[in-house]
C-alpha cells in the first residue's frame, strides 16, 4: 500500500466540512489537468484515497501533493491509482521555517540558483517562488 505523510494544520484550504472534502479535492486536482482518467476521491477522517489512471508518475506524484497539500488532510492512499513507472527520480522534502527555494536548491544541488528545477517540479502545489509554507511537501528532482 503507497501512503503519503502530511501535517493536517498546513496547507491550503479548499474545504470547509468532511463532507464536502472529496468533492473539492477532485476539483482541485482536475483543475491542473494532470490527464487523470476515472479520477476518483474519497476522504475520512484525514485520509484521502485516490484512484485512477494516471499517464505519468509524474502525475501521479503532483495528484498526491495536491491532495496532501490541503489543510485537513494527513495522509495519501494511491493504492487505487495507476500510473506507468517513473522515468525520473524525485525526494520528498518538508519545507521548515525559515525555508527558500534558493536554500532548498543549494542544500540539494549545490547552487542556490537552481532553485527554478525545484519550482517547475513542483508548480502544481507552488504558484509563486517566493510563497512556500512550512509543512508544505514538494517533489526534489534528482539526477
Amino acid at each position: 500500500m503507497a501512503l503519503f505523510d502530511f501535517v493536517r494544520e498546513y496547507g491550503q484550504k479548499v474545504f470547509n466540512h468532511d463532507g464536502e472534502a472529496a468533492e473539492k479535492i477532485k476539483k482541485l486536482i482536475e483543475s491542473r489537468n494532470l490527464g487523470i482518467t476515472g479520477l476518483g476521491v474519497k476522504f475520512a477522517g484525514g485520509v484521502v484515497s485516490l484512484s485512477g489512471q494516471a499517464p505519468s508518475a509524474e502525475a501521479l506524484e503532483k495528484a498526491v501533493l495536491l491532495a496532501g497539500n490541503i489543510q485537513g488532510v494527513t495522509e495519501v492512499k494511491i493504492e487505487g491509482l495507476q500510473a506507468p513507472p517513473a522515468k525520473d527520480k524525485f525526494e520528498y522534502y518538508v519545507i521548515k521555517s525559515g525555508d527558500t527555494l534558493s536554500a532548498i536548491a543549494k542544500q540539494f544541488y549545490g547552487k542556490a540558483n537552481d532553485y527554478p528545477r525545484i519550482f517547475e517540479a513542483n508548480r502544481e502545489v507552488i504558484r509563486d517562488a517566493n510563497l512556500i509554507y512550512p509543512g508544505q511537501k514538494i517533489r526534489i528532482p534528482l539526477g
